[in-house]
């Protein structure tokens, strides 16, 4: 086979889901999400047969996961027969400089993500709105650090288990308006301190605001100000330059 038509797979282990892309001839052929319900590696052998058949010839992988699942995940993608290279944080890799003092606490998503946009000419403001909003900085290929706060449901999560005698039930987070009654005061005040937080951070040091993560449309619609790019499959693009430089 054309190694340019090689089917590759690409695996983003999250603290709750399990995402992964096919790709051809680096079109992404399919894309899935699944809540792995605390057991990523019991979800990924149900899917082995699956990707045995799209016979994968190769496979890079984010994990977030500790030694033991990942080392789990390891030994299950092993019957594959293919190579399969789990992607790590760096002091430096690609030219990218990480930004912590000790690089092994940086969540490889996170370094993936700035991997994919980071470059010599623009300063960075990259925020990934996922399970946690995190946000990261950079000047340049030097990676600055950053700030990571629980994002919009698990701030609503935390309020319901710990109010007594208020509901919440599932609203809408699409307004910034005073809300008139609780479930709306909620609501608006969970999303206005967010895009508080994401305001002050750009306004300490102007810089090129790039989104990524599924709520990425609705932070972009109240941040217009800052022209945000939203890059919808960065992780991706972060891995595949990881494993091509690894290459």
């Amino acid at each position: 086979m054309n190694r340019l038509n090689e089917k590759k797979l690409w695996l983003d282990i999250g603290n709750t889901r399990l995402k992964y892309w096919v790709t051809e001839a680096d079109h992404i052929v399919e894309h899935v999400a699944e809540l792995h319900l605390q057991s990523p590696a019991d979800l990924l052998l149900g899917l082995i047969q699956h990707f045995k058949n799209l016979d994968i010839a190769r496979v890079g992988i984010s994990s977030v996961q500790d030694k033991k699942n990942n080392q789990r995940i390891a030994k299950i993608l092993k019957l594959l027969d293919v190579p399969v290279s789990f992607a790590k944080v760096h002091t430096e890799y690609a030219g990218l400089q990480c930004g912590y003092d000790d690089p092994t606490q940086l969540g490889i998503d996170r370094w993936l993500q700035v991997l994919a946009v980071a470059n010599a000419e623009d300063n960075l403001c990259v925020i990934s709105c996922g399970t946690a909003l995190t946000i990261d900085l950079t000047h340049g290929k030097q990676h600055l650090g950053g700030y990571i706060v629980p994002n919009l449901y698990l701030q609503r999560d935390s309020l319901i288990q710990n109010t007594k005698g208020i509901k919440i039930p599932d609203a809408a987070f699409e307004e910034l308006s005073p809300g008139r009654n609780t479930i709306d005061a909620v609501h608006h005040g969970i999303f206005l301190g967010l895009l508080s937080t994401i305001q002050h951070v750009l306004k300490q040091s102007p810089r090129k605001l790039i989104l990524t993560g599924g709520d990425a449309p609705l932070f972009a619609q109240f941040l217009e100000e800052y022209a945000p790019h939203i890059e919808p499959d960065l992780l991706l693009k972060g891995l595949q330059i990881y494993i091509e430089h690894q290459a």
